[in-house]
């Protein structure tokens, strides 16, 4: 969603000094989330412009949050050493934000609301006034969730070349995480039409390749300067280096339906990192692909998810795109077995064979369409919690 949609910063962006900084202090292969969930009406299931309401009634838990959608909330976690303790806080999130909501709405999480009105209500007061006035109409269609997976890679150099690399398979998570086929009412024929409206904005999808930390901190400064964003914080893509923390922070995914799609997806982009870091400490040049061909892909994830292929990035060579994923979660298992989330990776290849998108057709078959779909949205949101 509109992440950092605020006011503009007194502070100055940060340099490359600080960059390299905060890139190097941070713990290696640390997880943190961030899930950004629907607020249903408890009778339509439609989406309920009540979340400052419900974020009233526990004040000062910062592990809830409001964005621009009125009826958006967000689940945050800490800083975890690991997918296993990064899953059991957002499931504790979860549970606890369904308590809060309760009287108010239920809650549920997918990429966009099944049948609401394509323009949402947004919220007001003073954090979200330049977003509201810059994107106008633009910023009501951005009623979208996803998960953010921030994964600390441990040293600047090594951030920098894993986070150029990692650019090249942000269309395998896409597709693994699509969760947003029903939309406006019926079936959109995409997997995700998130990426679709998401690109109305600017800022968006495949990130530019970043040939040092210098280029990184002139590109926020000049952002600044043209007004083209007020903070580094509105330096939006798929993936971007995150400054506060010290993260690559991995934006692609959908929000996911449950707990344990939310823990696969998280555990396949923490290995990500780990594996590419793995082969840069071992003197590997790591491949970094031109954008264009990366965009490619990034459609056939959106268009047809599962269902689709995704080409070699070098010789074009298309492969259906489950036998892609399936080849991925063969590389990483070695790794993610190391880390401690073997089990979660494991869950990754139940996405593999019917992901959220896969679910929410599913759901609509038996006749009950739109509704039927948030329906499941809504009762799978505390599944496994």
């Amino acid at each position: 969603m509109l992440r950092g949609a605020v006011e503009p910063d007194a502070t100055p962006p940060p340099t490359a000094a600080d960059l390299r900084a905060a890139f190097g202090a941070a713990a290696p292969l640390t997880v943190g989330i961030e899930e950004e969930a629907m607020l249903l009406d408890p009778v339509t299931l439609d989406l309920c412009p009540r979340a400052f309401e419900v974020l009233s009634v526990a004040p000062g838990d910062l592990r809830f949050k409001a964005e621009l959608p009125a009826a958006q909330l967000e689940v945050v976690t800490d800083p975890a050493p690991d997918v296993t303790t990064a899953v059991a806080a957002l499931a504790a999130g979860r549970r606890d934000l369904a308590a809060l909501a309760n009287g108010i709405g239920r809650v549920g999480a997918a990429a966009v609301h099944p049948f609401a009105a394509v323009e949402g209500e947004l919220s007001r007061g003073p954090r979200y006034a330049f977003s509201r006035a810059e994107y106008g109409a633009v910023g009501r269609l951005q009623v979208v969730g996803a998960l953010q997976v921030h994964v600390a890679v441990g040293g600047a150099e090594r951030s920098l070349a894993v986070y150029n690399a990692l650019r090249s398979h942000l269309p395998e998570l896409a597709a693994l995480a699509a969760n947003g086929a029903w939309f406006a009412g019926r079936d959109s024929g995409f997997a995700s039409v998130r990426p679709k409206l998401s690109e109305l904005l600017p800022r968006q999808g495949v990130p530019p390749v970043l040939a040092s930390w210098e280029a990184l901190a002139d590109a926020y400064a000049w952002g600044v300067r043209a007004g083209a964003m007020p903070s580094e914080r509105l330096w939006w893509w798929e993936l971007r280096p995150h400054p506060a923390h010290g993260t690559l922070e991995v934006r692609v995914p959908d929000a996911q339906a449950t707990v344990a799609d939310a823990a696969a997806v998280a555990a396949v982009a923490q290995a990500l990192v780990a594996w590419l870091a793995e082969r840069w400490d071992a003197g590997e040049p790591l491949p970094v692909a031109e954008t264009w061909r990366i965009e490619a892909n990034r459609w056939s994830a959106a268009r047809r998810g599962l269902d689709g292929t995704l080409a070699d990035l070098v010789t074009g060579e298309p492969v259906p795109t489950r036998d892609r994923l399936r080849a991925v979660l063969a590389a990483l298992a070695p790794t993610a077995d190391r880390l401690g989330s073997g089990p979660w990776l494991r869950e990754a290849a139940r996405l593999v064979e019917a992901n959220g998108a896969v679910r929410q057709r599913m759901a609509a078959a038996g006749g009950g369409g739109a509704r039927a779909v948030a329906a499941w949205l809504a009762d799978a949101y505390l599944e496994g919690c």
